[in-house]
């Protein structure tokens, strides 16, 4: 067995035995690591940041219904709903993986051919581009806070105040845009209190000001964003609504993500908490908690499927998470993280398939050659910002 799976296997079972406040014993026995790196395993598990993640976790576990779930998935490698788990198992994947990978603990005979790197590209950070109803446009810089008007930013997030008096009568909507750049993602909270993330290469339209009773609604013009949404019964019964391309989504007050890029033909819609309805000219779906629409904008059809919710929002909690995902498919995500542009030396790379979780403040190098030390690819070129797999 290759040793990052031996990894991936481990940390579940520490995870396992984390959520249940149980000695990971797992670890104890493990051959992959010495007694000093299983201690500092341990110390890391330990610090107050690891315990606050691990608080947080365990608040949304029913712990007589859900722990059946766990056992089974431990079992038998399967995908599953249960995204408290995977998110624990990220924590400690991030941390073993980190130990592991920094000691050279991949074997002579996991690698392939020599990597070639001529420069080093660094992950994306928090930066984005604020677009005014003038048209004038201030780069929002962790160095250089921002401030107008019922609005500030700290390079990190922008927040929109609600007015002194939010009763009062806005006459004319003044609308501003939030643009995220390939290697960039940004966090905004709507004057209604609405908190959403921005992905890398997105762009939101939204008004400064909600007019009060009135559908509050704005508009993902490309990317990917995650909606936690102020409920209606704050604002006087108000909808939320998210308009892009092909679709609408209609909330009155919940958690969602969307994923709608311009290079792809699909507009995806997750719901993690609440109910929203997803609106075509054609159909209307209703979404309940653990499902996603796929809409296809090229026919005009919805599908609706279960799935793993952790999988599909972990990016926000700084981590990739990829459920048997085409090589294809990771390095397009990686790509606008990075702000990179990949090529494959050999077409049949690109259906090669990856299962696990990695921190996006990870170099790419380092994601890279673990891929590479678990053989999914065989070498790669870094030049400027381009990537060739090989």
């Amino acid at each position: 067995m290759l040793n990052l799976t031996k990894i991936l296997s481990l940390s579940k079972q520490i995870a396992a035995s984390l959520l249940k406040d149980e000695k990971p014993e797992a670890l104890d026995s493990s051959e992959l690591f010495s007694d000093d790196e299983k201690e500092e395993i341990i110390n890391r598990l330990t610090d107050e940041s690891e315990i606050a993640s691990r608080l947080h976790l365990k608040a949304q576990i029913d712990r007589k219904a859900d722990w059946e779930k766990i056992q089974s998935n431990l079992a038998l490698p399967q995908k599953t709903n249960y995204w408290p788990y995977a998110a624990a198992a990220a924590i400690v994947l991030g941390i073993c993986t980190t130990i592991f990978v920094s000691k050279g603990g991949f074997s002579a005979t996991d690698m392939a051919d020599p990597i070639i790197v001529n420069n080093q590209i660094v992950p994306g950070d928090d930066k984005a581009i604020l677009t005014l109803e003038t048209g004038e446009e201030v780069n929002l810089d962790k160095d250089v806070p921002y401030t107008a008007e019922n609005v500030q930013s700290d390079g990190e997030n922008i927040v929109y105040n609600e007015a002194s008096d939010p009763e009062s009568t806005v006459k004319e909507i003044a609308y501003n845009f939030l643009t995220v750049p390939r290697g960039g993602q940004f966090q905004l909270t709507l004057s209604d209190g609405t908190h959403v993330w921005l992905n890398s290469d997105s762009k939101l339209k939204y008004p400064v000001r909600f007019k009060v009773g009135e559908p509050r609604v704005v508009e993902l013009l490309y990317g990917e964003a995650y909606f936690d949404v102020s409920p209606s019964t704050m604002h006087k019964g108000a909808k939320f609504e998210v308009i892009n391309r092909a679709q609408s989504v209609e909330v009155l007050g919940t958690e969602f993500n969307i994923k709608a890029y311009k290079d792809e033909v699909t507009v995806y819609t997750t719901l993690v908490e609440g109910q929203v309805k997803v609106r075509t000219q054609e159909l209307v779906q209703d979404l309940v908690p653990n499902q996603q629409s796929q809409l296809n904008t090229a026919n005009r059809t919805i599908d609706v499927s279960q799935v793993d919710v952790y999988n599909e929002i972990a990016w926000k909690e700084g981590i990739f998470s990829f459920d048997d995902k085409s090589l294809k498919d990771i390095m397009t995500v990686l790509s606008r993280w990075y702000d990179i542009d990949v090529a494959f030396e050999e077409k049949n790379l690109e259906s090669e398939r990856f299962v696990g979780v990695l921190k996006k403040n990870y170099s790419i190098e380092t994601i890279l050659s673990i891929f590479q030390k678990a053989n999914i690819i065989n070498a790669f070129e870094i030049n400027n910002k381009s990537v060739i797999i090989k």
